[in-house]
């Protein structure tokens, strides 16, 4: 089965045909049907996949550009395989919750969202570096659009323009690394340019990288990935975008990190030396990230704002994890990135509906909405809980596992893995009790409307999802153990390590 480009091309394929149905009526149901059959699809590739295998599998290659060897290029390891339904199941909860706040131009908003699905699934499937870049550049467009046409803030355009700004110049590194990595493996093979070229990422992975061009490489990738992630200093436009731009886009920023993903798929395999050498400088910057992110939400009033902050924080927890360099801290960093996707992205969506009762998610506005929104309530509550990494939820294991890794790798690195852990429970409680609990101070808030059925159905998933995870996570931890040990071993085999170190950190 091609299965890897059937769900590409199925959203894609869809994109086209809401984008030219009749009325938006249509529109949106066609949406729905396409992102239901996609998340179908993305199972069924799951169901394929052989989890006891630690290489590529479901495999599909044909020659794109025969002169510069650029190929057509997919497959999934147990690293990506569950990132297909998570991004089918965040886009097809983010249709269903735009189906009646999007009133203009809707036909040119659900098929941007497919659109967007479509080359997300790009992103997570590709292992031609050329094809990679192409799908990670094209998500741009209908993100610039989607922020900029349906933003509700003021600023909406000044959004979309600096997310892509910064996006614009994260790419000029990536794609030099990308342009290096190939000419490296001509002349390593003592071959001509270009007939000799290989942007295939399970080649680069084999083809040995010298010393002098280690370092170059590492650094271009981190700094391409870093401003998508996002790391500080390159975190400005988060804030900013969930401010403005829609909640789906929103939902979707904060719940697919492409840019942590990127940093764990191809930063560290393709520069292992140098990933050994600089895990410090990952460390550091993880740790500025999980502090100043936890900090600045302790001093949101904005229930949007506090939500980008605290995903900047967790962003930094999974960077601590993956420069740990071990199996736990690997596997925690997989566990929690798959974690941002049910959690970050469906509060976003919450926040979404209370912005839509009342106008606006500033605390001045809100109070006491336990008692008149129970059923919302619920669902924050369970949420919140796992953005906390309370157990029970999908959150302990992740965030267990990340600490772990830290404190096995450093001491340092553990405590600030706790303390952003800690700084994380203290921001989420102190607006849960004011915008939640107490009595009901605003009219507005008085007469909101509870969760309709379309509404409670949609976050029914993710809060089932989250409590089936935090109770079996071996049922996520299973699929990506292999590829995790395999990710790893060919970082710690370097010369700057033994073996014996290399065991200790495959020991489950």
């Amino acid at each position: 089965m091609k299965i890897l480009s059937l769900i590409i091309a199925i959203p894609l394929a869809g994109a086209l045909a809401a984008g030219l149905s009749r009325d938006a009526k249509r529109a949106k149901i066609f949406a729905l049907v396409i992102a239901a059959v996609e998340l179908i699809a993305t199972l069924v590739a799951v169901r394929l996949f052989n989890a006891d295998d630690g290489t590529f599998q479901l495999l599909e290659r044909y020659a794109w550009i025969p002169s510069l060897n650029i190929e057509y290029l997919v497959g999934v390891d147990g690293i990506s395989v569950l990132f297909l339904p998570m991004t089918a199941l965040l886009t097809l909860m983010s249709i269903i919750a735009s189906w009646h706040s999007v009133q203009q131009l809707s036909r040119l908003h659900f098929a941007l969202l497919l659109l967007l699905e479509g080359l997300s699934m790009g992103i997570f499937a590709a292992l031609d570096m050329v094809l990679f870049f192409m799908f990670w550049e094209l998500t741009l467009p209908p993100i610039f659009l989607l922020i900029g046409l349906w933003g509700i803030g003021p600023a909406r355009r000044n959004a979309a323009s600096k997310y892509t700004l910064f996006m614009l110049f994260g790419g000029v590194p990536l794609l030099l690394a990308i342009i290096m990595l190939a000419i490296n493996h001509a002349t390593g093979m003592n071959g001509t340019i270009p007939h000799d070229l290989s942007f295939s990422f399970p080649t680069l992975l084999e083809t040995p990288l010298p010393d002098a061009l280690q370092s170059s490489i590492f650094l271009l990738l981190l700094l391409g990935y870093a401003a998508k992630a996002p790391l500080v200093p390159f975190h400005t436009w988060l804030p900013l975008a969930a401010m403005e731009g829609p909640t789906p886009i929103a939902a979707l920023l904060t719940g697919l990190k492409l840019g942590v993903y990127g940093i764990l798929r191809f930063t560290l395999p393709l520069a292992p030396s140098a990933a050994v050498e600089y895990n410090w400088v990952l460390g550091i910057l993880g740790a500025i990230a999980l502090i100043y992110g936890a900090l600045i939400a302790l001093q949101q009033t904005n229930l949007r704002r506090l939500l980008a902050y605290a995903s900047i924080s967790h962003v930094g927890l999974v960077i601590i994890g993956i420069a740990s360099l071990n199996i736990q801290g690997i596997q925690g960093a997989i566990f929690q990135l798959l974690n941002f996707t049910l959690a970050a992205g469906s509060l976003m969506l919450i926040a979404g509906f209370i912005q839509q009762r009342l106008g606006s998610t500033e605390m001045l506005h809100l109070g006491g909405l336990a008692k008149t929104m129970p059923s919302l309530a619920c669902c924050y509550f369970l949420l919140a809980l796992t953005s906390m990494g309370i157990p029970g939820t999908s959150g302990f294991p992740a965030e267990l596992l990340l600490v772990l890794g830290a404190l096995l790798a450093h001491p340092s690195l553990g405590i600030t893995a706790l303390a952003g852990a800690l700084l994380g429970a203290t921001y989420m409680l102190s607006f849960t009790r004011r915008a939640f609990l107490g009595p009901v101070t605003q009219p507005d808030a008085r007469q909101a409307q509870d969760l309709l059925p379309r509404e409670l159905a949609l976050l029914c998933l993710p809060a089932l999802l989250v409590l089936m995870f935090g109770l079996f996570p071996n049922a996520v931890l299973k699929i990506n153990q292999k590829a995790a040990e395999t990710w790893l071993s060919r970082l710690l085999e370097q010369p700057e390590l033994g073996g014996r170190e290399l065991a200790g950190n495959l020991r489950p």
